[in-house]
C-alpha cells in the first residue's frame, strides 16, 4: 500500500493578473481552484502515473467539504479525519510579473486528533510506503514527523519526508528512505550559500550522514541531484520547456521518483522519472499526466548523468 499524509491541506485559489499593482483594484485574467497540499499533490500525480494510493490528513469546515468533493472528482482515495475547530485553509497563488503566495493558517488540531491519526497509521505494515509532505499547523510541535516515524518504528514501512527546517532535520535520526529538500531549503537549514554543484553534493552528503537513506535535491532551472543509498551521485540538467506553474513541481518530483523506484528499485530510473515528472508539472497548468511524463523522458535522455 502507498499512502500520503497531508496535515494542513488547502484549497488553492490560483489567479492571474497581468499587471498586478499593490494598493489598487486588480482584476483577474484567469482564475481557478485546485485541491492543494503537498501530500495531496503527490497522491494525484501517483494516481496519474498508475499507482493507486491512500491519502490521509485532516479536514475542517465548509472548505474541507469542498476539498473532499474535489478529491473524489480527481479519483483520489481520500480517508481524512475531521477536526472541530477552524476551516481547511485557502491558499492564494497570484501569477503576475512575479509569483506571489498567501497561505492560510488551517484548523486547530488537538492531541486527540493526532491519536486518531496514529491509530489510522497503525494499519501500515511491512513493505508499505508512507509519504509525509508539507508544513504543519502552528498548533503542532516541530517534532511531529519524527514522532510519527517513531510510532511506526520496526514495522518495515518505507517513509518519505518532504519538509523544511526543523520538521526535516528532526526526522533524520529515524532514517527516512527519501528526503527532498530544494537548494534554498538546504541553504536556510545550514545558513550557507550553495554556489556550485559540488557545494550541493557536499550538503546532500551531510544530510545523508545525519541519517537520510536517499537525498534528492531539486535546483529549479539548474536541474537536480541525488545521492542514493549506495553513495552514488546522480545529476540532471533541467529539461527544456515553458514554465507555466511551479506549484506542485517538487511534489511531482517525489511522486515520479517513487513511481520509478517501485518499478525495479533502480535509482537511475527513479531519478530520471522524478526529474521529468517535476518538470512536466511545471510545464503544465495542472499536475503531470503519465503521457506528459513519458514524452518528456524520451526528449531528455541526454540531460542525465548516471550514478557514479
Amino acid at each position: 500500500m502507498i499512502c500520503t499524509l497531508t496535515l494542513n491541506p488547502s484549497l488553492d485559489y490560483i489567479v492571474t493578473v497581468n499587471d498586478f499593482i499593490v494598493g489598487a483594484t486588480n482584476r483577474t485574467s484567469d482564475d481557478f481552484i485546485l485541491p492543494g497540499g503537498k501530500g495531496i499533490n503527490v497522491s494525484i500525480v501517483l494516481q496519474n502515473l498508475g499507482y493507486p494510493n491512500q491519502a490521509y490528513g485532516f479536514l475542517a469546515g465548509f472548505t474541507g467539504k469542498a476539498l473532499e468533493s474535489m478529491l473524489e472528482e480527481a479519483g483520489v482515495n481520500a480517508d481524512f479525519l475531521w477536526v472541530k475547530e477552524g476551516d481547511t485553509r485557502i491558499n492564494v497563488k497570484l501569477r503576475s510579473k512575479e509569483e506571489t503566495e498567501i497561505n492560510g493558517r488551517g484548523p486547530k488540531i488537538k492531541e486527540e486528533d493526532i491519536q486518531k491519526l496514529l491509530a489510522k497509521l497503525d494499519g501500515l505494515t511491512q513493505g508499505d510506503t508512507l509519504i509525509i509532505s508539507g508544513a504543519i499547523p502552528s498548533s503542532l510541535p516541530q517534532t511531529l514527523y519524527r514522532d510519527i516515524m517513531e510510532h511506526l518504528k520496526g514495522r518495515g514501512v518505507r517513509i518519505v519526508v518532504d519538509a523544511t527546517r526543523d520538521l526535516l532535520l528532526n526526522v533524520l535520526e529515524k532514517h527516512p528512505f527519501l528526503i527532498k529538500p530544494n537548494q534554498a531549503e538546504i541553504e536556510e537549514m545550514f545558513n550557507v550559500k550553495l554556489n556550485t554543484i559540488e557545494d550541493i553534493e557536499k550538503y546532500a552528503r551531510i544530510l545523508q550522514d545525519k541519517g537520510a537513506i536517499n537525498v534528492l535535491v531539486s535546483m529549479g532551472k539548474d536541474g537536480a541531484l541525488l545521492v542514493d543509498e549506495h553513495h552514488k551521485v546522480h545529476f540532471a540538467k533541467a529539461p527544456k520547456g515553458i514554465l507555466k506553474n511551479s506549484v506542485g513541481a517538487g511534489d511531482s518530483m517525489v511522486a515520479g521518483f517513487m513511481s520509478g523506484y517501485f518499478k525495479n528499485q533502480n535509482y537511475d530510473e527513479a531519478f530520471k522519472t522524478g526529474v521529468c515528472t517535476g518538470s512536466a508539472s511545471a510545464f503544465s497548468d495542472l499536475l503531470a499526466t503519465k503521457e506528459e511524463v513519458e514524452a518528456l523522458m524520451k526528449a531528455s535522455e541526454d540531460l542525465f548523468t548516471p550514478g557514479h
